[in-house]
């Protein structure tokens, strides 16, 4: 990597240097240890869109200051967001720093989209959690914690909105600690309180940086270190170099001979443990006015990774479904995930990662999923909205790709020689479900095709048609979520609609199992058919899938069996109690009868959907139900009101945590009593409360409430 130092930042000599560099004019290197691929996560109202648009600022790529409350944020480019003021898509944009290439990718901390982070993160080298320094770890903090752990994303922690009543950097840090189990170890400290804050100290070279109050992209002046906070500041960086010698013989040998390790050496050691993953550097600023942003983004330079830094990723061939490895130097043959979809009015548009090779228009890609073929009309650098069209995009870049139809989220795309596919992304199932319909006859086939565009791009997001009363079923993470499609179906395709009420998404579950058998024998055009099928429904703890298991005596012939496992999968799409959808459920196909002459595929098939009926009929099925996590903070004088609520609301409170004069409540409750909660909460806290909601899961319904809740058999 680049030599880069964060001295550079606080030395007077060099201010026209680090100056120029925020502007932009250093111009990046094709070299991969340059580039960085990180993205910025965190729970709703955090900064993460005002950092964005900080560095979009100082590397000069913009030349004004976006504002989430202005409605004016460059990243924020729906106009649905700048409406609500939250990030509700993923945005991507590419910055110039210090010599660097930064691909940056803001993400939404509202718990509806949570997918958007889920699929950024499986393409990400890098990112930067942001923690509110007032509420410190919130739920969706945690959220997006896991999903940077599940992908094995090397980070950083920002603790942003130091200058607030209350905010307490120690304290977060504390919290990642003692609640996430993480080695945090701070690597700055804020100097001054609330709107006295406008200075860090750097621990590794114990400098001081102040930030201008009428910030014009200035570089931050050292100031001295105040005596009041000399000592802890001494304290915690004793504790930072110990942490750094535990795994580094240089730092080691350095103080074992009572030697000042140099900040170079320091960088080092911190760089390979967070590339390890065994430690975690806290930051702290304040973005909303412009403190610390600069020294946050050379510390992604100095110790998230860069495309080299990171161990292979998996590959199965499509073939032999064996592990396969590929090479992946620019002359390569081709090799990309598709992470993100966007169904847009003038080209559908689809991001990728570029994982080998290098990928221009008018290349062939091949899908090993659909076995299709499909040509690249453009290669875009994505800036939020802006699209600026590029000749090639090669290994460890992150760019928008037209063209290619028939294509998800997921989805690899190579050459068909290679014929290989990456490791899938799993998406959360939906827990709203909401009746949509269009307000004239002549706007069907348009909303038809609006929402089957919309499923494309949205995983979580599903569309079920009613054969009988020729509405949609709309289903999705929450209500915000379910507004945001109606809204987007009104504005974006022009389509009037009408919608129902939100309900809750419910679930069947095999409780007890059941068999059923077929012996199919008919006639189709004088030609006769048949097929012959025995299985077993069970349930099945392990996740939400269904599942199909074949018995080694089983005398379907292989050529078959991917038509009947279909004819399975799509059965189970609707419950045999009340028509959800079967989860849980798993499938052994059974020994039954000897090979007829006229047996066939549709044979096969249709003896496979009706003996899956009779084993439904046989099997015991309960009604499952989406539960919430929840995190409710409150002054503790309205706590008591609270929690008689909660449990009138068949909650299991888990943990009330107490700090100072607030409480904060944590546990979890059936979706279908949260319905206008914000409001109940509103009245009972007299405003003063907030709390946040995220899935957590399925849970039986007793069967003493199902009449109760208004569902009968289907």
């Amino acid at each position: 990597m680049p030599e880069l130092s964060l001295r550079d930042l606080s030395t007077s000599g060099a201010d026209s240097l680090v100056h120029a560099s925020y502007h932009g004019r250093a111009v990046s290197s094709p070299d991969l240890s340059t580039v960085r691929n990180l993205g910025i996560v965190a729970h709703i109202d955090a900064g993460k869109t005002t950092i964005s648009e900080r560095i979009l600022y100082y590397s000069g790529v913009e030349r004004r200051m976006g504002e989430v409350h202005e409605g004016t944020a460059v990243m924020d480019w729906m106009e649905e967001e700048r409406t609500r003021g939250i990030t509700i898509s993923a945005a991507a944009t590419s910055v110039p720093w210090r010599g660097l290439s930064l691909n940056l990718i803001d993400t939404p901390g509202h718990v509806d989209f949570t997918i958007e982070v889920e699929r950024c993160m499986r393409v990400l080298d890098g990112a930067i959690l942001v923690l509110n320094g007032t509420a410190g770890l919130q739920a969706q903090s945690e959220t997006v914690w896991r999903q940077i752990k599940r992908h094995s994303v090397p980070y950083l922690v920002f603790v942003n909105q130091n200058d607030r009543a209350g905010s307490d950097y120690m304290r977060c840090i504390d919290e990642l600690e003692s609640q996430l189990d993480e080695p945090a170890l701070a690597i700055q400290y804020p100097l001054g309180e609330e709107r006295e804050f406008r200075s860090v100290v750097d621990l590794l070279t114990r400098r001081a940086l102040r930030f201008r109050e009428d910030d014009k992209g200035q570089a931050p002046v050292e100031v001295p270190v105040p005596d009041e906070v000399s000592d802890e500041v001494d304290v915690l960086r004793a504790e930072l170099i110990e942490s750094l010698a535990e795994e580094d013989e240089e730092v080691l040998a350095e103080i074992s001979e009572d030697r000042e390790p140099s900040p170079e050496l320091l960088q080092r050691a911190l760089r390979k443990r967070v590339l390890a993953r065994t430690l975690v550097p806290v930051l702290c600023g304040a973005a909303l006015r412009n403190v610390g942003i600069q020294p946050l983004v050379d510390a992604v330079g100095l110790y998230l990774p860069s495309p080299l830094d990171r161990p292979p990723v998996l590959a199965t061939s499509a073939e032999t479904l064996n592990p396969v490895s590929f090479e992946t130097e620019n002359d390569a043959p081709p090799v990309a995930l598709v992470f993100k979809l966007q169904a847009d009015r003038n080209e559908d548009l689809a991001f990728i990662r570029i994982y080998a090779g290098t990928v221009r228009p008018g290349l062939c890609l091949y899908n090993p999923r659909t076995k299709q073929t499909g040509r690249v009309a453009r290669v875009l650098r994505m800036h939020a909205e802006e699209r600026k069209p590029l000749e090639a995009a090669s290994r460890g870049d992150v760019v928008a790709i037209s063209g290619v139809s028939g294509i998800a989220t997921g989805d690899t795309l190579c050459t068909k020689k290679e014929n290989l596919y990456l490791e899938r992304l799993e998406f959360p199932d939906a827990v709203l479900a909401q009746v949509v319909e269009p307000r004239t006859g002549a706007d069907r086939d348009a909303l038809r095709i609006a929402l089957d565009r919309l499923t494309v791009e949205d995983p979580s997001f599903s569309v079920r048609e009613d054969s009988d009363t020729g509405q949609w079923l709309i289903s999705g993470m929450g209500e915000l979520h379910l507004e945001v499609m109606q809204h987007r179906l009104e504005r974006d395709f022009h389509i009037p609609i009408r919608v129902g009420q939100p309900r809750v998404a419910y679930r069947e579950a095999v409780a007890a199992p059941g068999t059923g058998e077929l012996d199919l024998e008919r006639k189709l055009g004088g030609t006769p058919y048949t097929g012959r099928i025995r299985l077993e429904l069970a349930g099945t703890e392990e996740g939400l899938a269904s599942s199909i298991e074949w018995s080694p005596e089983c005398e379907v012939p292989a050529a078959h069996r991917a038509a009947v496992e279909e004819t399975l999968l799509d059965s189970a799409t609707s419950g045999p109690r009340f028509g959800f959808p079967l989860v849980r459920a798993r499938v052994r196909i059974l020994p039954f009868g000897k090979a007829h002459q006229s047996d066939s595929e549709l044979g096969f098939c249709q003896a496979a959907a009706q003996a899956l009926r009779l084993a439904s009929e046989a099997a015991t099925i309960e009604l499952l139900e989406p539960v919430m996590a929840f995190d409710i903070s409150a002054p503790a004088e309205f706590m008591g009101g609270i929690l008689a609520e909660l449990n009138s609301k068949r909650a299991d409170i888990a943990e009330v945590r107490s700090d100072a004069n607030s409480r904060t409540v944590v546990g979890r409750v059936p979706l279908a009593n949260m319905f206008g909660y914000s409001t109940v909460l509103r009245s009972l806290s007299q405003g003063r409360a907030s709390f946040s909601l995220h899935p957590d899961g399925f849970r039986a319904v007793p069967e003493s409430e199902i009449e109760s809740r208004g569902l009968a058999w289907v």
